[in-house]
């Protein structure tokens, strides 16, 4: 059975929200999952919640440390070495678990992944990607989003490589529309990034569309976006912050008047669906594509049905064998590309 390790201290709400996502998962689909994290804690909430955990396919590591989001990472990473996010990417590297999960400090996690589990062969940098809603109904995959602030023109074409392969194992689509994100649909606007970047993209075994702007994220319009890691951690917090702004403009006009409240009444099921589609938790982790194994990261405020989603994706992940298509395929492009 496939194991996949989660960091049971890293998030807002550890372990609770940890422990709640694992004990559903492994309830709902074929996996096994280990919570590191300090011992007695992490059974001790275990127990409070299901006290036949025993009996599921749950297990306990103990890491006698952990890296809160206050710490600096660099510093965190040097210093704390029996850290719970460290103990979970030993494990992968070890080849107990399949892949990591963890709601803790982002960028702790992201340099103990690269640290410890290193990275695929022919990847330059990894990419932190995210998915997205769109009005269409299918998702948007968004890369990079924090991972790397300054990027070259080989580091976005390795990301479309990787958005490509991560979007057709986890959300079945054999031939998605890949973008790249820019101030123009015409390939002459842009920036020098975009591009000096356009041509090799162009030159990729993909489905290339070619420039896509901010408003394309949200139409449907096309499957992977790819850009450097500073625009996309704006985008993305951009995108949480309207989110939030919707839902509680509509949730204050509903409850404005008399009037109004009787139309919430008829009109909360919608409400709900709405909610529902904008909801990050549904979604699963941001994958830190071009690691070995696997490492997924969450809101750092992820609840257990988060947790519980990103444990389906790192299920999808493993049996897409994204990895190994990874590699693949960065092999087989241009050499100025892939290395």
């Amino acid at each position: 059975m496939l194991t996949i390790a989660v960091d049971a201290m890293g998030g807002d709400h550890a372990p609770k929200a940890e422990v709640e996502g694992a004990l559903s998962a492994v309830r709902d689909y074929p996996v096994a999952v280990t919570l590191v994290g300090r011992e007695e804690v992490v059974r001790a909430e275990l127990t409070r919640r299901d006290r036949n955990w025993a009996s599921l396919p749950i297990s306990v590591v103990h890491a006698s440390e952990f890296i809160s989001m206050d710490d600096s990472a660099a510093k965190a990473v040097r210093t704390k070495k029996d850290s719970s996010i460290r103990v979970a990417s030993r494990l992968v590297r070890d080849g107990l678990a399949a892949g990591v999960i963890s709601a803790g400090n982002t960028g702790a996690v992201m340099a103990t992944a690269k640290m410890v589990q290193g990275m695929v062969h022919g990847v330059d940098r990894p990419s932190l990607a995210t998915t997205l809603p769109t009005k269409a109904g299918t998702p948007v995959v968004l890369l990079d989003v924090g991972a790397n602030v300054d990027c070259s023109a080989r580091m976005l074409a390795q990301f479309a490589i990787m958005g490509e392969v991560y979007y057709r194992a986890v959300h079945h689509n054999e031939s998605p529309r890949i973008g790249i994100l820019s101030i123009g649909e015409e390939e002459s606007k842009g920036n020098e990034l975009t591009k000096t970047a356009t041509p090799l993209l162009k030159s990729l075994p993909i489905n290339f569309v070619g420039n896509v702007e901010g408003r394309d994220i949200y139409t449907g319009s096309v499957d992977v976006i790819v850009c450097d890691g500073f625009v996309g951690n704006v985008v993305l917090k951009t995108s949480e912050g309207v989110a939030d702004l919707i839902k509680s403009m509509l949730r204050e006009e509903m409850t404005s008047s008399i009037l109004a409240k009787a139309g919430a009444v008829l009109a909360s099921g919608a409400f709900g669906q709405l909610k529902r589609r904008l909801d990050h938790t549904e979604y699963g982790g941001a994958p830190l594509l071009g690691v070995k194994g696997m490492c997924l990261i969450t809101h750092g405020s992820s609840n257990g049905n988060a947790i519980k989603n990103s444990i389906r994706v790192a299920i999808e992940y493993a049996n897409g064998e994204v990895n190994r298509k990874i590699e693949e395929e960065l092999a087989g492009i241009n050499q100025t590309v892939a290395n």
